[in-house]
Parts: C-alpha cells; structure tokens; sequence
C-alpha cells in the first residue's frame, strides 16, 4: 500500500494568514497539485499535517476526498502513525514543494528510506556536508511512530527529516532535468506562479510519444504561461477546437483537402492543449471530454480525406486505405493501452499530420498509404509488447 504524507503548517511569505499550502497553482491549491502527483503515483491515502484549519484548506481537502482516496488530517505523528497501514509505504513531501510526476514516480519505487538531495544552494533544509533535503521523501511508517516518541514542541517535518537521515537513509540526486521543470520549495505566491507554468510544461513534454515532445510541448512553451497567467479557462481552448474541426470537417466535405486538414490539426492542438490546462486545475470531465476529442477528429478527419479523394478519382481504394487505418489505429491504441510506449509509435494526431503533405501535393493514395502502413507497423509491435508482458 502506498500512502503520501503532506504539511501545510508554513504560512505564505507575501500573504498574511494564509498558508503556503493553500497557495494557487494554476487554478488550485498547492496541497491539491501535491496530491494529485500522489495518486497518479498509486497512493491511496494522504494524511495532511495541519496547524490549523483555515477554510481554503477545508475547501482542498473536501475536493480531495472525492477523487477515491482516503484523506485524514492530523495535528502531530502521534495522529499520523495512527492513521497509516502499518505496512504503507510513505511518500513524504515537503511543505510548499512544487515537483513533477516524474519525481515522484522515481521515489515511488526506491525501497527502503530513501530522501531526495540536491547541491546545498538548492534544496530545503541541511543533512549532510554540502547537501539539502530536496522535499521527496519515501519513508518507512516506523519513523513517524520514532518521532512521536520526541518531545511534543519539536518541529514534526525537522524532526522527521533528522529522524530518517540519522537512520541512515539513501539519498537520491536531484535531477538538474527537475529543477528546470520547476522542482522547488517555494511560499511566495508570485514565485510559485512562475513554478506551476514550468511543471505545466513539464507535463507535457514528459509524455512519450513524438507529438507531444516536438509539436505540443513547443507550442505549449510559448501559449500556455500567458493563457495561465490570464485565467484564460480550459472550456474555452476546448470550444476553440470544436469550433475550428468543425470548420475543417466541412472544408473535407466540400473538397478542400489541405485547408480542411490544416484545421483539423489546429484543432487537435486546441484540445491538447486544453487537456493539460485542464490537469492542472483538475477539471476532470473537461479532461475526458478532450482527451477522446483527439482521436475522433483524427478518424473524421482520415475518413473523410479517403472518402473524397475517392469521389474526385472514381474509386474505392482511398476510402479503403483510410478505413484500414482507422482500424489499425484503434487496435494499435487498444494493445498499447496504459503500458510504456515508444517514441515511435504512432498516436491519432500523427494521421492528419501524415495526410497534409500528401493533401497539399496531390498524392492523396500516397499519404493513406503511408498512414495506414505507419498503424499496422505501431500496431504489430505493440503487440509483441503486450507478448513480452504477458509471458513475463
């Protein structure tokens, strides 16, 4: 079982009476954005360290309860350690830490004590010569019952942290990848916005398929910080690419291959876009809503490139060859599923992608083909993937 123990004890540097944990991060609270990194790590249970109960702070933790896991708060580790599963593993970050998936994920499978340490000029609090707490921990529940046994006045986190060190923990380097994505402990409300639009980045360009590295991660570099910075809502990115694919499914309809294709591309730019803003302020319906948005405007758009270069050349091998793509797209995704994917391989927006050159050259069996040949081969290795797995 895996459990994340979070603090919200320190108040903001530049707000008075509030605490750094209930900060804004791109439209929710810091504690929510820590969270959230937990569950997509698989914990099922967060205990929150709390000093007091201000009600931005019931308001997370209220919201937090509705995502399937157990939330507790507690006011010291005597109430920690009897909260936990005995057996839990514990992921521990630091109060007012912003940090990405990957970070997380990377601690989640250490065994045994291990704490996250970076050069002294950048981390958190001293443990050794020359080097600092990072904020990740992973923590065996034992060490919070070795600090309830501490006087009540010491400081939990200090205690704590001095607690797993002198128990001999492994230290785990900071990757310099990390801090450019905005990996830090920081309680300025303006600081922290700059941190949140960096972690919004990394977001992306931590997904492994081609398109999101090269196409989306760029474009986002440069839209995302000012649509952030401006409130600007998902819900709109996700109508902006309603609006613009149906534009380019009525360009296909009408035999404007390219200019209809080109939107369709837009388009699914918008709602991937709009998918990543929206995981950021947790909007999970929004999240569904354009996350399957991509690959219907991919299949449309295919479709209907097949079937009008069809009509114009009197024949069915074009629609033929988009319809196997299609297919062989889905079956590809469909064996793919939640499993590590290569670089490679092809995902819906690459289709369209694919067909635009073949659009703007008048080659359209060229492109379909080339389409339909790219799914069956992403396709058949994510099949021998799946074997691999299986077997193993």
């Amino acid at each position: 079982m895996l459990a994340g123990l979070l603090f919200a004890t320190a108040d903001a540097s530049d707000r008075h009476d509030t605490l750094a944990a209930t900060l804004p991060i791109g439209g929710v609270t810091l504690i929510e954005f820590q969270a959230r990194l937990l569950i997509a790590a698989g914990a099922s249970q967060i205990v929150v360290v709390v000093s007091r109960l201000t009600p931005e702070l019931l308001g997370a933790v209220n919201r937090l309860s509705r995502r399937g896991v157990v939330v507790d708060t507690v006011r010291g580790p005597a109430e920690a350690i009897a909260k936990l599963h005995p057996l839990a593993r514990v992921i521990w970050l630091a109060d007012g830490l912003v940090t990405t998936g990957g970070v997380v994920e990377a601690m989640r499978d250490r065994e045994g004590d291990t704490l996250l340490v970076a050069p002294e000029s950048e981390g958190l609090e001293r443990i050794g010569p020359g080097v600092v707490w990072a904020g990740v921990g992973m923590i065996d529940p034992q060490r919070i019952a070795d600090v309830a046994k501490l006087p009540a006045d010491y400081d939990f986190a200090s205690s704590l942290l001095r607690v797993v060190a002198q128990r001999g923990a492994a230290q785990l380097a900071l990757p310099e990848a990390a801090v450019r994505d905005g990996h830090g402990i920081q309680r300025d409300s303006r600081a922290l916005a700059a941190k949140g639009r960096a972690a919004l980045i990394a977001a992306i360009g931590a997904r492994t398929n081609w398109i999101d590295r090269f196409l989306i991660a760029p474009l986002a570099k440069l839209v995302l910080p000012p649509l952030v910075a401006r409130g600007v809502p998902a819900l709109m990115l996700a109508a902006s690419g309603m609006v613009v694919g149906g534009a380019g499914l009525a360009a296909l309809v009408l035999g404007w291959p390219a200019s209809g294709l080109g939107a369709m591309i837009a388009a699914i730019v918008l709602f991937a876009l709009a998918e990543v803003l929206g995981w950021l302020r947790d909007e999970r319906w929004l999240i569904s809503v354009a996350k399957w948005s991509i690959p219907v405007a991919a299949a449309l758009a295919t479709l209907l490139f097949g079937r009008q270069a069809g009509l114009v050349a009197g024949s069915a091998t074009a629609p033929l060859l988009a319809l196997s793509a299609v297919i062989a797209a889905c079956l590809a995704e469909r064996a793919a599923g939640s499993g590590q994917r290569r670089l490679w391989w092809a995902t819906p927006p690459a289709y369209p992608l694919m067909l635009l050159p073949a659009a703007i050259g008048g080659q359209p069996l060229v492109g379909l083909a080339a389409a339909a040949g790219y799914a069956l081969a992403t396709l058949a290795h994510a099949i021998e993937q799946l074997r691999k797995r299986v077997a193993g």
